[in-house]
């Protein structure tokens, strides 16, 4: 977000929060694009909400804390203190979770509110796997971006078997078509906590929450229910992703 390639048009204030890489504060329209992530949450009856952000991101804190009004929902905050990886994030929400059940998703990612429903009205833990040509067709990533993306594997009763992390030819050749892309939406429950706390780091050196669930299925003895979604993803990643998602977001009532 941060990269300038020249080509995105970004007014004045877009530019300005561009260039902190501070994703979730990006104005669309006169909103911040996380205003819509979380309005769209709160239609599908959420109430509270953790945002789990790093201890330099005090300007997310300020702008939900103190100055906007909040009917529908209550915001509380999580700070993950070093950036080690997306299981790592999670965990610094332990507390806020406690032992309920609890929605996950990424913040620079607009879900349709299908999938949030869905994942409200399960019992157990559950993934939202979206298809892959619905995402090639209405969603704002590049085709060769979604052509590398995590695919869920799927047993014979509709159970996450597990997920695979960039897919090669061969191996999304041997799947079932069709194919269902993972974009990090879940239903979790208390046990992802100790999974997350029982994993080793990647060789990249992070804690990855899909090597936790990979843990919580085959250790816990854990059951995700996959949720075939068919209905796209917008993805804010960089500069040039602004002026589509604020097209495809325009005129959308934001109720916090």
């Amino acid at each position: 977000m941060r990269a300038d390639d020249g080509t995105a048009p970004l007014d004045h204030r877009q530019a300005s929060v561009a260039e902190t890489g501070v994703k979730a504060l990006i104005p669309v329209a006169d909103r911040p694009f996380l205003d819509y992530v979380l309005s769209t949450v709160a239609d599908a009856g959420y109430r509270r909400i953790c945002l789990v952000i790093g201890p330099e991101q005090q300007a997310i804190r300020d702008y939900y804390a103190q100055e906007i009004s909040l009917s529908r929902v209550s915001i509380e905050f999580a700070v993950q203190e070093e950036a080690h990886g997306t299981a790592d994030a999670l965990s610094a929400a332990a507390d806020f979770a406690g032992r309920d059940p609890f929605l996950m998703l990424n913040s620079d990612n607009f879900y349709p509110l299908e999938a949030y429903r869905l994942l409200h009205e399960q019992a157990g833990p559950a993934v939202a796997l979206f298809e892959r040509d619905a995402m090639l067709a209405g969603s704002n990533i590049p085709a060769d971006r979604i052509a590398k993306f995590a695919v869920g594997e799927i047993d014979a009763t509709g159970q996450l078997r597990r997920i695979i992390e960039k897919p090669d030819a061969q191996t999304l050749a041997g799947l079932p078509s069709p194919l269902w892309i993972s974009m990090n939406c879940w239903r979790f429950g208390p046990s992802i906590f100790w999974a997350c706390r029982s994993i080793p780091r990647s060789p990249r050196g992070e804690f990855e929450l899909t090597a936790a669930v990979q843990y919580a299925i085959d250790v816990l003895g854990e059951r995700f229910q996959v949720l075939p979604i068919r209905a796209s993803v917008l993805d804010l990643t960089s500069r040039g992703d602004i002026a589509q998602i604020e097209a495809q977001l325009a005129g959308m009532e934001i109720r916090l």
